[in-house]
């Protein structure tokens, strides 16, 4: 018993209790379903902003992210890097970081897009991996085990990570075993970020009695970047720049470099009327008045991108209202700011401070 006076000890400070949990994801954002609702029938005006495919090619730049194939060695800090050297960008930033061995997606972003990268951390990712056995095992007992490890699994990080090794909740959103040979086992992994697939191959060895680590694995998905989908290598990108500098030409690089709206493709969206854009770029939170349009499948403290009505990014914000309550309301405030990525007098000022 503590003697009066003493301090409890830490473990048992009501301050150190962790917050309830929100209910955890089953499907990834990239495969929510979302209808769109129109609150407001509205035109956009041509004087202010522009469409992000009409920006010229440096604000292009500035507001850029790559979909870049990762090659295996360098460490993804050091890829950031080069792409950065590369384009001549003076600061770029990375959406999910491999290992050096790992191949694949790796979305940079550029300058201003790099605030864009906290839209990444919520959305799904998807990966192949070779896992090896290291003992024989019967087809029908692989698949039962891959069945028992899909839905929310808890996961320790191995030994050699950036994280705190401390046991956590993971989401396994699929997994589809693509091939079975010997023993050999090619997997397609959908999951929740955060997750270690060389952890999840050495969890299932052990599920099996027979051991199993990761010999390879390449991400195919983080969010809204796919493997194929304009997706580019360090030298297309290089060639791309050069081709600009050399020939005056802009095409390549447009396509090896996407707009940042490309970024918030899987948050659920928000467009606002031109009359709302300024005060939002000035931090403002989002009021329903100022709403045009809005997505479906929206919960409170959700991320979501608030767009122009000509497409532009103006932030991203969490959500203080659900969809259907935004839908129907007419006032209040619907989501706080986070990020604001359209610069104050793009569009101009048409709102006034209320006397105090």
């Amino acid at each position: 018993m503590n003697r009066p006076g003493k301090r409890f000890p830490r473990r048992h400070r009501t301050r150190d209790l962790p917050s309830p949990e929100r209910p955890r994801r089953t499907t990834p954002l990239f495969a929510t379903p979302r209808e769109t609702t129109v609150k407001v029938e509205t035109a956009t005006d041509d004087k202010f902003g522009c469409p992000p495919s009409e920006r010229d090619i440096a604000t292009h730049l500035r507001f850029g992210i790559v979909n870049l194939d990762k090659p295996a060695g360098p460490t993804s800090h050091e890829v950031s890097s080069w792409v950065k050297n590369i384009l001549g960008a003076e600061k770029a930033g990375h959406g999910g970081t491999l290992d050096p061995a790992v191949t694949g997606v790796l979305p940079v972003a550029l300058d201003d897009a790099t605030k864009a990268v906290q839209a990444l951390l919520p959305s799904g990712k998807e990966y192949i991996a070779l896992m090896r056995l290291h003992g024989d095992v019967k087809p029908g007992l692989l698949q039962k085990t891959i069945d028992e490890f899909k839905g929310e699994i808890l996961q320790k990080p191995p030994v050699r990570s950036a994280v705190r090794r401390r046991v956590r909740k993971r989401t396994i959103y699929y997994m589809h075993l693509l091939e079975f040979k010997g023993r050999e086992v090619l997997l397609q992994v959908g999951c929740e970020a955060g997750t270690y697939i060389r952890k999840l191959c050495h969890d299932m060895g052990t599920a099996l009695m027979s051991g199993a680590h990761m010999a390879e694995l390449r991400r195919t998905r983080a969010g809204p970047f796919v493997e194929g989908e304009s997706q580019v290598t360090l030298h297309d990108l290089l060639d791309a720049y050069v081709f600009w500098k050399e020939d005056g030409r802009e095409d390549l690089l447009r396509k090896a470099v996407l707009p940042v709206e490309h970024a918030v493709g899987n948050l659920p969206k928000i467009t606002i009327l031109d009359s709302a854009v300024s005060a939002v770029a000035h931090g403002a939170p989002l009021a329903l008045p100022g709403v045009a349009t809005l997505e479906s499948n929206i919960e409170v403290k959700d991320l979501v991108a608030i767009m122009s009505l000509k497409g532009e990014l103006v932030a991203i914000g969490k959500a203080t209202m659900d969809s259907d309550r935004m839908a129907q309301g007419r006032k209040g405030v619907c989501a706080s700011i986070d990020r604001v990525f359209i610069p104050r007098g793009v569009y101009p000022k048409m709102w006034h401070r209320t006397p105090s």
